[in-house]
């Protein structure tokens, strides 16, 4: 199902699911949809469209099928195992975060070149980076996270693509290079606070 939805839709639909997650109603439009995340009723209409059909008219959707609809959109019932690279502070904080499940991926271990002196890090294991091909391929790990300095990051990003890592979650501030079928995610922590600094000014 994923081949066919947009990387833009499939962007918005961890947004429907949080929703949905807390409607406590049978039904739900999409005009309700669009109303409490602040989007447009078109777009609203035509992702749901994509992922179950259109809605009822009046009605609208099943909230529990449009749920499990989303969920399976997502690949959250089938749960994804994921490494981390990085296990500093910001690499900590997402090892300890519980929802990455909810949205079909796991950290199930992290490497650092300072992994002797923390073997573990929230409950997962850290490892040297010398044993990152190994447990990558031995555990059939697709996601790589890494949160490495930029001058490490490309190195790093290479390492996890010669693993048999298919997707890259990049949190370092480093506009990364990668083989074409793979698939990566920038995450810019500096941009999205220039951002937030620039909504106050105005």
């Amino acid at each position: 199902m994923q081949s066919a939805i947009s990387r833009a839709t499939l962007g918005r639909l961890p947004a429907y699911l949080q929703l949905l997650e807390s409607v406590t109603s049978e039904h739900i439009s999409a005009t309700a949809v669009a109303r409490a995340l602040g989007l447009g009723e078109v777009l609203v209409r035509k992702d749901l469209s994509l992922v179950c059909g259109k809605g009822k008219p009046k009605t609208g959707y099943v909230t529990d099928a449009l749920k499990a609809s989303l969920k399976a959109a997502l690949g959250v019932n089938n749960v994804t195992p994921a490494v981390l690279v990085g296990a500093g502070k910001l690499g900590k904080a997402l090892l300890d975060y519980n929802g990455f499940r909810d949205y079909g991926m796991e950290i199930i271990a992290a490497f650092d070149k300072n992994a002797g002196k923390n073997r573990k890090a929230a409950g997962k294991p850290v490892y040297s980076m010398e044993h990152l091909r190994r447990f990558c391929l031995m555990h059939d790990v697709k996601i790589g996270i890494i949160t490495v300095p930029a001058d490490a990051a490309q190195s790093v990003c290479d390492q996890l693509i010669a693993s048999g890592i298919e997707a890259v979650w990049n949190f370092s501030p480093v506009m990364l290079k990668v083989p074409q079928g793979i698939a990566l995610q920038n995450e810019n922590l500096a941009l999205s606070l220039a951002h937030l600094h620039s909504m106050q000014i105005d």
